[in-house]
């Protein structure tokens, strides 16, 4: 049971990742609805607000009706966004409306689950476990834009993909769904009661709050806006990148677990930070031809992959397995 607790939570969070392809379809939205970059990727940035706001609450609802429904319906709400976005070429606003809120609201319902449920199965390797659960995430967008970029190349519609996207996520999601469920032995009872006032004025939270603000603040800013990078890139340098940066992401998950496994909490966030800080001052002289923008985006996506790893590590750490999902979900809203 504990390997397809694994291979269902590496398959909901591959279908999750997608809307990190994001970038992949800006350039096709600007020519075929006729809008500024800044408007096409207003669905990505409302999906970035949309879906740690919903993940304040997601923890409640797996406590409430547990992991298994709480995936099924995130899943559903998911896919639907997405369906719903492919109707966006006759109106840009069905495609805010889905991927950015609908979409949003599904992904922050899923998300946390196959984390809070892994780390539940595997209480001795909270930050490797997380990562490998976790690592579909980042290669859900490698996957997504590389076969986005080629379908592309042969004249298909964003707004084609965005339907085809949304049955699959709905059928891959809601399958993987029903093997999210907690370990025989555990128990409701045993959980430490927490109020919400006494865990946000902790000083330990503020201070995970914050770095993990930062943490994806660089990353979201590299992510969403890769190809702009390197002006001369063309389309397949950009999706090239983007490949890169989710590939990298997913490794750097798995990695940057096993390290938070060997070290304490804060030695591990601050070599995080310190990694992504370097990066960013050093973007300018590597970012110098289409391969110095390769090596960016993969240092990018790998450091970027620890910060999504460390973090529920550290609650579990600090608060208990069982607080994952209603605590994390407050931190994620960073």
């Amino acid at each position: 049971m504990r390997i397809m607790i694994i291979l269902s939570a590496l398959l909901m969070q591959l279908c999750l990742g997608a809307t990190y392809s994001w970038s992949v379809y800006v350039q096709h939205l600007k020519t075929l609805v006729g809008i500024t970059q800044t408007q096409a990727q207003i669905p990505f940035s409302i999906f970035y607000f949309v879906f740690p706001l919903t993940m304040i609450f997601s923890g409640t609802l797996i406590d409430k009706f547990g992991p298994r429904l709480a995936a099924i319906s995130g899943g559903l709400l998911f896919g639907s966004g997405w369906i719903v976005s492919s109707f966006g070429i006759h109106n840009f606003t069905w495609t805010i409306l889905g991927n950015g809120v609908i979409a949003g609201i599904g992904a922050g319902i899923a998300y946390i689950v196959p984390i809070s449920t892994c780390i539940k199965w595997f209480p001795n390797n909270k930050g490797l476990v997380t990562g490998v659960a976790v690592a579909g995430f980042g290669g859900g967008a490698a996957l997504v834009s590389s076969v986005a970029g080629y379908l592309l190349q042969l004249n298909f519609t964003p707004f084609t993909l965005f339907g085809y996207l949304g049955w699959a996520f709905i059928i891959l999601i809601v399958f993987s769904g029903f093997f999210m469920q907690n370990p025989p032995d555990y128990s409701k009872t045993d959980t430490i009661q927490l109020g919400f006032r006494e865990v946000l004025t902790d000083r330990r939270f503020i201070i995970l709050y914050f770095a993990m603000f930062t943490g994806l603040a660089a990353g979201f800013a590299i992510n969403a806006n890769i190809k702009e990078f390197y002006q001369s890139a063309t389309l397949m340098t950009g999706v090239t990148a983007v490949s890169f940066f989710a590939i990298a992401n997913a490794i750097g998950r798995v990695v940057w677990g096993g390290i938070f496994d060997r070290f304490n909490s804060r030695n591990v966030i601050q070599l995080n930070l310190l990694a992504q800080a370097l990066l960013l001052f050093a973007s300018p002289f590597i970012v110098t031809s289409p391969i110095g923008l390769q090596l960016f985006a993969a240092i990018a996506g790998f450091n970027y992959g620890g910060v999504l790893v460390i973090y529920a590590g550290s609650v579990a750490r600090i608060w208990g397995a069982e607080k994952v999902g209603s605590i994390y979900g407050w931190l994620f809203s960073a």
